[in-house]
């Protein structure tokens, strides 16, 4: 069974970090573009990085670049993303979807999905 399970979600202080991960189990990451999605509540869906399925490429949400960092590791069948000065912008439920598309990503897509992990920044 395809399945992808996020952690690493949290509380934190305005400026801190967190780091997610996305574990994928039942099929192997290594034909997968892997987009990280974020939703608040009353809000849409907003993709807000991606890799593809090599790691060659990455794209970035205008809200998060430069403070997100998207990466993956094949072998051990992960995918993470590291944030870093968070703002009371960014809190809400983060989830991480595949999909197939090589040497490049699309940060609108996700065919394969988690559950989400919830991230909280307040002071």
């Amino acid at each position: 069974q395809l399945q992808l399970v996020e952690s690493g979600g949290g509380l934190v202080q305005p400026g801190g970090s967190l780091r997610l991960s996305c574990a994928a189990s039942g099929f192997t990451l290594d034909y997968y573009a892997i987009v990280w999605f974020r939703q608040a509540p009353g809000k849409e869906r907003e993709g807000v990085s991606c890799i593809s399925e090599r790691g060659g490429r990455t794209n970035y949400a205008d809200s998060v670049k430069g403070r997100f960092t998207i990466s993956r590791d094949n072998a051990k069948n992960t995918v993470y993303m590291q944030m870093n000065s968070l703002n009371l912008e960014d809190p809400a439920v983060y989830y991480c979807a595949a999909h197939i598309r090589l040497g490049n990503c699309d940060l609108k897509r996700g065919d394969y999905w988690g559950q989400g992990t919830q991230v909280t920044v307040s002071s």
